[in-house]
């Protein structure tokens, strides 16, 4: 009951703030809709042998890590196969630190044709999973459209559908914390640049969505957290495609089909992305030495 006045409050507040923008207040849901629940300081009791008594019923789950300190809540998620999975949320662990000092500073600029284009002149392609997929997942989904609603074959086909989708964001994510990993173990500082990637998404659409900036810097912020690493955002406003990495001069003008140019001033050829991670690294460092990064930044759009 506790989590569900703490929903229902979170989501009145909402409606409050919102209901000039046309929000509706909120409505019930219907069970097969409802994908958690939260269990707060009662109602479950942890057994030997990886069970859980939830309610008067017993239930066995496999456990991915050891549950170490105090219980504070325990969440029930339903996915959209039906699979059930328990989150534990617990109190006063301490992390041991972790140290992996390499003096490095790194500038990095995303893109179309190569996910991350690094000031060290290195380049890292993106898989693109959903492209991978795209021809498995319209099948799925034109089989799904053609069975007759209500029926088993319906909702089998469904799950197929579900499962391609899920093939796709587990790939994606588990490239995305092994790069994370690596990227971290490299360098001590990594430079980003601020992305409207709202208005990345209006442009090229789906292929926006299947690069997934968005959560690739989630990821990459937690484990640099972990291992007292620096994630730093630079002004979303710097021109970093248009300044010379060399000598600083500043194009007025510098199209998106353009990939490489010759600076006016030194006449050094600069490739547009490599240009942009080393202009990135310099900024990112220079604010690194102010002190305060987080403060002194602001956050990423989304």
């Amino acid at each position: 009951m506790q989590d569900i006045c703490q929903r229902i409050e979170r989501a009145y507040q909402l409606f409050f703030k919102h209901h000039k923008k046309g929000v509706r207040p909120p409505g019930f849901k219907k069970v097969r809709k409802y994908k958690s629940f939260t269990l707060k300081q009662a109602g479950y009791k942890f057994l030997g042998g990886n069970r859980v008594k939830i309610g008067s019923k017993v239930y066995q789950y496999w456990n991915s890590r050891e549950i170490e300190g105090k219980v504070k809540t325990l969440t029930i998620k339903r996915t959209t196969l039906g699979e059930l999975f328990m989150v534990v949320v617990v109190d006063n662990i301490i992390d041991p630190e972790v140290k992996s000092e390499t003096s490095r500073i790194a500038g990095f600029d995303f893109g179309l044709k190569m996910f991350l284009t690094v000031s060290d002149d290195t380049k890292i392609a993106s898989p693109l999973f959903f492209k991978q997929s795209l021809t498995a997942i319209k099948k799925a989904s034109r089989q799904h459209s053609q069975k007759k609603k209500g029926s088993a074959n319906r909702e089998r086909a469904r799950k197929n559908l579900v499962r391609r989708h899920e093939d796709v964001v587990n790939r994606r994510y588990d490239w995305f914390w092994k790069l994370a990993a690596d990227l971290t173990d490299r360098f001590d500082v990594l430079c980003f640049e601020t992305l409207n990637l709202k208005g990345m998404q209006r442009l090229w659409g789906r292929k926006i969505s299947d690069l997934a900036f968005a959560e690739f810097l989630q990821i990459l912020e937690w484990v640099a957290q972990k291992k007292n690493k620096q994630v730093v955002f630079i002004d979303p406003w710097y021109p970093s495609s248009k300044t010379c990495s060399n000598c600083g001069h500043i194009l007025k003008e510098l199209d998106l089909s353009i990939r490489q140019w010759r600076c006016p001033s030194c006449q050094s050829v600069n490739g547009r992305d490599e240009n942009a991670a080393r202009n990135i690294r310099t900024v990112g460092a220079s604010t690194v030495k102010l002190g305060n990064v987080r403060q002194a930044l602001p956050a990423i759009a989304v």
